[in-house]
């Protein structure tokens, strides 16, 4: 099986690309230098090319906050650009597996959001987010949600406080806030998975299992490196950050069911 990722230089990319080619599987790892997504020519003859039986895009504008004043641009590349690449991939019998978020909910649920459950951003990204979604689903893709990704490679949460514990200072962490972190070599496993089975096309939910708060996630990073847990102190999500961003949702748990056609 001849597979394509595109994001491959970030942290989801880079651990799906690794664990493919350990796997011995022929793998096209492209980087945005390699393949501008929002060029709907060059996405075209890269799939016509490289003759892919699966794509994976991990590629994404990721900046939540960003993406309110610059919602344009973020929807360029999580939802425009997503459109020529799902088409060349029908087009050409591929499969493809998009990358989406938990932020295409509301955040009002108090139980674990099903795969089939109807979405509602409620910020700039999650609708770009749900835009990307719609063009795979229409294209006959699989779309695979997933949450508050930490791993190895780039900046994430976990290396943010793993910086701070080594300090000595208080650090505030929003308490209202409940989600999912999920390790990105796990979840590159999850999607290879996926594929091999060959389900019904649709959505699927990808996390690692349980659910805590960004304040429960920095304590028990805080114990793991044997710093004082306790000096992370918790906030509210309106107290913090200083300046405006963008509405985060208060809960974002995932379902893992048989997924949504």
């Amino acid at each position: 099986m001849r597979w394509m990722v595109t994001g491959a230089a970030g942290m989801l990319g880079a651990d799906l690309t690794a664990l493919l080619a350990g796997e011995g599987e022929d793998v096209a790892a492209l980087s945005r230098r390699d393949l501008d997504l929002c060029d709907p020519s060059a996405v075209r003859e890269a799939v016509r090319t490289a003759k892919p039986d699966v794509v994976v895009n991990c590629a994404a504008w990721t900046a939540v906050d960003e993406a309110e004043t610059r919602e344009r641009e973020a929807l360029a590349v999580n939802g425009d650009a997503v459109r020529p690449l799902a088409a060349a991939c029908a087009g050409h019998g591929v499969t493809l597996v998009h990358l989406s978020t938990d932020y295409v909910f509301d955040g009002t649920a108090r139980t674990p959001y099903a795969e089939d459950e109807p979405v509602n951003p409620v910020n700039a990204y999650g609708r770009t987010k749900a835009a990307g979604e719609r063009a795979v689903l229409r294209h006959g893709g699989y779309v695979v949600r997933t949450a508050w990704l930490y791993g190895a490679h780039g900046p994430n949460f976990a290396r943010t406080m793993i910086r701070l514990a080594a300090g000595g200072d208080p650090v505030h962490v929003v308490d209202d806030q409940h989600g999912q972190p999920t390790w990105t070599a796990d979840l590159a496993a999850q999607i290879v998975r996926l594929v091999r089975a060959s389900p019904a096309p649709g959505v699927y939910h990808g996390t690692n299992a349980g659910q805590t708060t960004w304040y429960g996630y920095a304590r028990e990073i805080f114990r793991l490196l044997g710093a004082d847990p306790d000096r992370v102190r918790p906030t509210s999500s309106r107290d913090f950050p200083a300046r405006p961003g963008a509405p985060r949702t208060a809960f974002s748990g995932t379902r893992h069911g048989e997924g949504r056609g």
